[in-house]
């Protein structure tokens, strides 16, 4: 540890040391010294931990005997800062990654992995773990953990009812379930973020939020399912899919529409539509429908902005047709919304 001395006395009491100063006292002077130095020390580091730890936001969204879901919102910018994700003895554990760059890496087994946003992984661990989670480009760290005990997923499938059952379970114990393609951990569909955004909007609490709950989590273990049980044949034609989102990504805020993505492609508009939903069980329409409501509640909080500026900017050219969505989606308009946050 550095150590910062106050040299002008310590310099006093060198000389005095020169004088008729008995050593001892001269000792005591100089451990006074070391005793502030040190307490300023800690001082400094006990403000530095304060401030990261009121920049950490750790929510407990639901807690049973069974699952336990978490919130974790980092604000820190502090690269050094990192967060800490306990996983229970015999759990499976489901993350998802909701801010851009997080590395993950588990204690129990010395691998760390690089996350873009919107990609999850389901891990089991079989004994208490710890794993730290941290991003390098002073990005909000957030990450929505889903804790489930083994037995009860045990009692979910019910291996012991068919082989299909069995062999779901037993590629969930072996962790078969975190690379997509070659390496690459899944992305979240687009029914998966709905369902993640359910989960984080619900507020009701007792046996409703319990059966809320499992049934939303019932829900994700299908599409994870379904994902990777279309893997193979998504193999034949991996990049068709990813394509169309990514075009859609960086073009929702006009009007595109299929024709366009299939001249930009390549393909029939059709073979587009149905590429489309077949991978993220959703309609282009309604895909882009979603990217432009996000991104319209985010900027409505910001009244500087034009709630006209707003529509044209999440791809609507006239204010009636982007508030009459705005309202189907949220079921309150803009104007309303704005004034009540």
């Amino acid at each position: 540890m550095n150590i910062i001395f106050n040299y002008s006395k310590f310099n006093l009491i060198l000389r005095k040391s020169t004088s008729h100063y008995q050593p001892r006292v001269i000792i005591f002077e100089l451990l006074v010294i070391l005793r502030r130095t040190f307490i300023l020390r800690s001082c400094t580091m006990a403000v530095k931990m304060c401030c990261m730890r009121s920049q950490s936001k750790s929510e407990h969204l639901f807690i049973s005997e069974d699952i336990k879901i978490i919130m974790q919102e980092d604000l820190c910018s502090d690269q050094s800062f990192k967060s800490y994700m306990l996983e229970g003895k015999s759990s499976f554990n489901l993350i998802f990654m909701l801010s851009d760059g997080i590395n993950l890496e588990g204690h129990d087994c010395d691998t760390q992995f690089l996350f873009r946003k919107n990609q999850y992984i389901l891990h089991y661990s079989s004994k208490e773990g710890v794993a730290e989670l941290w991003t390098e480009n002073q990005e909000i760290l957030r990450y929505l953990h889903i804790q489930i005990n083994y037995q009860y997923i045990f009692n979910l499938i019910n291996p012991k009812l068919n082989r299909e059952n069995a062999e779901i379970l037993e590629n969930m114990i072996h962790n078969n379930f975190i690379f997509l393609h070659k390496e690459t951990p899944p992305d979240m569909t687009v029914e998966m973020h709905m369902i993640v955004k359910e989960i984080l909007g619900y507020s009701k609490r007792g046996i409703m939020q319990k059966l809320f709950i499992e049934a939303k989590i019932i829900k994700l273990l299908i599409l994870i399912f379904e994902q990777f049980n279309e893997k193979n044949i998504l193999e034949d034609t991996p990049k068709t899919p990813e394509m169309i989102r990514k075009f859609i990504d960086e073009n929702y805020h006009r009007n595109i529409k299929a024709e366009e993505i299939g001249k930009y492609i390549g393909m029939n508009q059709n073979v587009i539509r149905k590429e489309f939903k077949a991978r993220y069980h959703t309609t282009i329409a309604h895909y882009i429908s979603e990217l432009r409501m996000l991104k319209a509640r985010k900027l409505i909080t910001n009244k500087e902005i034009m709630i006209k500026e707003i529509a044209i900017e999440c791809g609507y050219e006239y204010l009636q047709n982007f508030t009459r969505a705005f309202k189907k989606k949220f079921g309150v308009s803009p104007e309303s919304l704005r004034t009540n946050k």
